[in-house]
């Protein structure tokens, strides 16, 4: 199975960091976001990693390069602008082949183990949801009996932005910006959807508050 992380996102809640260093790259306990998940990809048995990449994208190239370095083999899907989501998947298909991908934000930090994401899903889109974090108090989807729901009147936890996507998922899309969360949710209302809940550490790092969270908890063994 390949894996693709999203790392076109401009970060403007990280100024100044992010002027003139792509989201991605900006450190935590002196290492790259994006090297994290591409270790933890690499130690799940993942070996194919397709990352997409818009502003400042080059950096991003230059700094990993062919993925040698990390024992992983990572190609580059570059977008000029932002395709959102969705768009920037499908834009990537070509390299990412026929069957079910990993996708992981680049912009999250998580100790998630992604060994059993390695595998094939029963549907379209398989979710990794997380507790609601107090940034999103109301959370994305409702997680019960291993399926996902968009369903208001349930408990609802927040997508982690870590899913197992089928290719299948986009049909009938194209080219162009487009979200991601339309497609799952016409997936989940066909029973498509399947998911789990992930009760170990993870952070959006969508700002310098939530940066220094990330610091502090590589600052703690777990």
């Amino acid at each position: 199975m390949k894996a693709m992380i999203l790392a076109a996102g401009k970060g403007e809640r990280l100024r100044p960091l992010t002027l003139h260093t792509p989201k991605p790259l900006v450190r935590a306990g002196g290492v790259p976001l994006i090297e994290y998940h591409l270790r933890a990809l690499r130690s799940a048995g993942f070996e194919d990693v397709v990352i997409n990449h818009a502003w400042l994208g080059q950096q991003i190239e230059d700094y990993l390069g062919d993925g040698k370095r990390l024992d992983l083999n990572i190609h580059y899907s570059p977008e000029g602008e932002p395709l959102e989501t969705g768009g920037g998947i499908f834009r990537a298909l070509p390299l990412l082949g026929d069957g079910p991908f990993l996708v992981v934000n680049g912009d999250i930090w998580t100790d998630c183990d992604f060994t059993a994401l390695n595998a094939p899903i029963s549907g379209l889109a398989h979710l990794v949801l997380v507790d609601n974090p107090a940034h999103h108090p109301h959370g994305d989807f409702a997680l019960v009996d291993g399926q996902v729901h968009d369903d208001a009147e349930l408990p609802r936890l927040t997508y982690s932005g870590i899913a197992v996507l089928h290719p299948l998922l986009f049909k009938g899309c194209a080219d162009g910006a487009f979200k991601l969360a339309p497609l799952l949710r016409e997936a989940m209302a066909k029973g498509l959807v399947t998911g789990e809940h992930f009760t170990g550490r993870w952070v959006d790092v969508g700002t310098h508050e939530r940066l220094a969270e990330v610091e502090q908890l590589l600052a703690v063994k777990p």
